[in-house]
C-alpha cells in the first residue's frame, strides 16, 4: 500500500472528501489531506476521522495556515510542503478544480497543495480527478493546461476522467468528478505498475 497525499480544492465534488478519503484508508493507504480555503466551503475538515501519520505533521487536514505557522521563519524550521513531498508515493488532488489545474499547468504556487505540487518529483505519480462544470471543462483552456501539465509529468500523470451527469448547478454533461471507485482503481493500477 501507498502514502497518499489527496489535494482538496474547490469545487462541488468536495463534497465527497470523507468518503473519498475512508475509501482510501479501507484501501490500506496511509493518507493525509491537503485542503485548499475554498475546498472548505464544500466539505467540513473535522468530519475527517484518523490517527495522523507522517514525523512531522500533527494534522491529518493540512490548511494554507498550517504551512508557515510561526510569525517568522528560523533555520531548522520545517518546511510542510517538502516534508509532505517526501512522505507522499502519490499525489491524488480530488476534486481537481479549474482554477488549480490552470495554477498547476502555468507553475503558480499560492497555496501548500500548488507548492507540494511545484515541488513534486516529476517521476511520481500524479492522479487529477477534474471536477467542473461542463463548458468550464470543455474550454480550450483546460485542453491546453492538461496538455502542458502531461508535458511537464513526462509520463507519470494519471487522469480519472470527469463524467457525465446532471451537475449541481442543474446544466447536464461531462464534468462531474469519477466516481470514487474508478478513482481508487487509479491508484490500484499505478500501485500494481510500481
Amino acid at each position: 500500500m501507498a502514502n497518499v497525499l489527496l489535494g482538496v480544492t474547490g469545487s462541488v465534488a468536495a463534497i465527497y472528501t470523507p468518503e473519498l478519503y475512508r475509501e482510501l484508508r479501507n484501501a490500506g493507504h496511509a493518507v493525509q489531506l491537503v485542503a485548499t480555503k475554498s475546498s472548505l466551503y464544500f466539505f467540513d475538515a473535522a468530519a475527517i476521522e484518523a490517527t495522523p501519520v507522517g514525523s512531522r505533521n500533527k494534522e491529518i487536514v493540512i490548511l494554507d495556515d498550517d504551512e508557515w505557522p510561526n510569525a517568522h521563519y528560523q533555520r531548522g524550521d520545517p518546511v510542510l510542503h517538502i516534508d509532505l513531498r517526501r512522505w507522499a508515493d502519490v499525489l491524488l488532488i480530488a476534486p481537481c478544480d479549474a482554477n488549480t489545474l490552470a495554477k498547476l499547468a502555468l507553475g503558480i504556487t499560492d497555496n501548500c497543495l500548488t507548492c507540494v505540487y511545484r515541488a513534486w518529483d516529476a517521476t511520481r505519480p500524479v492522479i487529477l480527478a477534474p471536477a467542473m462544470n461542463t463548458l468550464m471543462w470543455e474550454h480550450p483552456a483546460t485542453a491546453r493546461h492538461l496538455a502542458q501539465i502531461t508535458a511537464d509529468l513526462r509520463g507519470s500523470l494519471r487522469i480519472a476522467p470527469p463524467i457525465s451527469k446532471t451537475l449541481a448547478c442543474d446544466d447536464i454533461g461531462v464534468g462531474a468528478m469519477a466516481e470514487r471507485p474508478a478513482i481508487l482503481n487509479v491508484v490500484a493500477g499505478l500501485l500494481q505498475v510500481k
